[in-house]
C-alpha cells in the first residue's frame, strides 16, 4: 500500500489575476486603480497576493496588497471571499485605502499594519506602527486588538522599537 502524495501549494491555490481583481472591484478607489494603470516594469505591477482562512469559506480568501511603484508604500489593502455570485467570483470582505497600509494573515486573523509618521519624517522613516488584528464574525471582520509601537529616532533608522501599548477590543 503506497501514501497518497501530499497536494501541492499549486493544487491547494488557484491563481488569481489580482491587478484585474483590484481594479474591476467598485469598493476600490479610484487613485489605486490609477496606480495599477500600468506595470512598474516589464509586465511587473505593485501587488503583493497572499492566500489565507480568514472567513471560514471552503477555499482560501485572497490578501491583496497595492504599493507604489516609486517607494513601495503600501496604497490599499483588501480581503476577497470566493462568491460564485459575484461577477469576478469574488466578493471584497474588507479594503482599507489609508497610506502605508498593508495586510497579511496571522493564526488565522487579519493583520493590517500602518506606518505612523509625524510631520518632519521622511518616508523611509517612520516614526511607529499601528497593528490591528480582526477576526471574522457575523459575516464580516470586526477589531480584535490593536497594538501601537513607537520607533526610537536614537539609532536614525527607526527600527528599534521604544515604547508599545495594547488595546484589547
Amino acid at each position: 500500500m503506497s501514501a497518497s502524495p501530499a497536494p501541492t501549494t499549486s493544487a491547494q491555490y488557484k491563481k488569481v489575476d489580482a491587478v484585474a481583481l483590484v481594479k474591476a472591484d467598485p469598493k476600490v478607489g479610484a487613485d489605486v486603480k490609477k496606480s495599477l494603470a500600468e506595470p512598474c516594469a516589464a509586465d511587473e505591477y505593485p501587488v503583493e497576493v497572499s492566500h489565507a482562512s480568514l472567513t471560514g469559506s471552503r477555499s482560501q480568501d485572497i490578501i491583496v496588497n497595492v504599493m507604489t511603484c516609486a517607494d513601495s508604500v503600501g496604497i490599499g489593502a483588501y480581503v476577497y471571499r470566493r462568491d460564485s455570485g459575484a461577477r469576478s467570483g469574488f466578493d471584497n470582505v474588507y479594503a482599507n485605502e489609508q497610506p502605508s497600509v498593508s495586510a497579511g494573515a496571522n493564526n488565522g486573523y487579519l493583520e493590517v499594519s500602518l506606518q505612523t509618521y509625524d510631520t518632519d519624517d521622511k518616508v523611509c522613516c517612520p516614526s511607529g506602527e499601528d497593528v490591528m488584528t480582526y477576526r471574522w464574525a457575523g459575516g464580516r471582520f470586526t477589531e480584535n486588538t490593536e497594538h501601537h509601537t513607537d520607533y526610537s529616532k536614537t539609532t536614525g533608522d527607526g527600527s528599534e522599537p521604544a515604547d508599545g501599548t495594547e488595546r484589547e477590543g
